[in-house]
């Protein structure tokens, strides 16, 4: 199973070693990470913690539809009068944000275009490199495993994108909540029983930076919401009056319902 219109250009350029082509289950960060290891994926699943993923995972559970957008794109109030939606702005803006709070407080819920400028962004691009994509977070990670274990063949390559955060300078910075949320999913596709398991031959088909992460998820499960909490980016929001927000992507499994974009948008499944 190979996802048509993948970049030819990206695709000779990238070393192989890098694209983790020996591996059904890849992992890699941020946009370049994700064309690097996606060409040629089932599916793609875009992990942003804090916090693009948990909203859409707080709207999925509340009924409501989610359109990813670009982060500072100007058509984005024309593309949600266009679909009848709610544009969420940023925190601090009043009314529906990137904030996972906002969107459960809200009075009505129903579409919600949601930019950002890590997951959004993410989903927005892959879906024209590859034929699914899902947006994954603590609070469903096992909902979309076991998903993905249900409806893709065995062989089906999983392409798991950490989002990250970025620098003043626009460069990513690897997030710890984005790897044990990585962790967490690719935690749950070996308990759906995803490319098997045989004690002394270790998981068959996870690149090592797949299984790092899903130790690292291990690690931090007992003290989750602290970690979170502690961590730079929990800090950051907590510090700026959003704490909420972290203690609501700490929710893990919190969810029964995956998230995967189908024409454009993120719909209750």
């Amino acid at each position: 199973m190979n996802a048509p219109g993948t970049s030819p250009r990206h695709t000779h350029s990238a070393n192989a070693a890098h694209r983790q082509l020996p591996f059904a289950v890849r992992l890699e960060w941020g946009l370049e990470g994700a064309r690097t290891v996606a060409p040629g994926a089932d599916i793609a699943v875009v992990v942003d913690v804090l916090s693009f993923s948990t909203c859409v995972s707080v709207a999925l559970d509340r009924g409501a539809e989610v359109f990813p957008y670009r982060w500072r794109d100007t058509t984005a109030e024309d593309f949600a009068a266009h679909h009848r939606a709610q544009l969420a702005g940023p925190r601090g803006g009043g009314g529906l944000s990137l904030s996972p709070a906002s969107l459960r407080a809200a009075d009505s819920l129903d579409r919600v275009v949601l930019p950002s400028p890590n997951g959004s962004e993410l989903c927005h691009a892959l879906a024209a490199e590859v034929p699914l994509v899902a947006a994954a977070c603590l609070r469903n990670a096992a909902a979309t495993a076991e998903w993905v274990a249900a409806n893709l063949a065995a062989d089906a390559v999983v392409a798991v994108v950490a989002a990250g955060e970025r620098w003043p300078d626009g460069t990513i910075r690897p997030s710890v909540e984005d790897q044990i949320g990585a962790g967490a999913f690719i935690a749950g596709l070996v308990a759906a029983g995803k490319g098997g398991y045989e004690a002394g031959d270790g998981r068959h088909g996870y690149a090592p930076e797949a299984v790092a992460a899903m130790a690292v998820f291990e690690s931090a499960e007992p003290r989750l919401r602290e970690l979170l909490q502690n961590s730079s980016s929990g800090r950051e929001l907590s510090g700026a009056g959003y704490a909420e927000d972290v203690d609501i992507a700490a929710e893990l499994d919190g969810s029964e319902r995956a998230a995967i974009l189908r024409d454009g948008s993120f719909r209750p499944l």
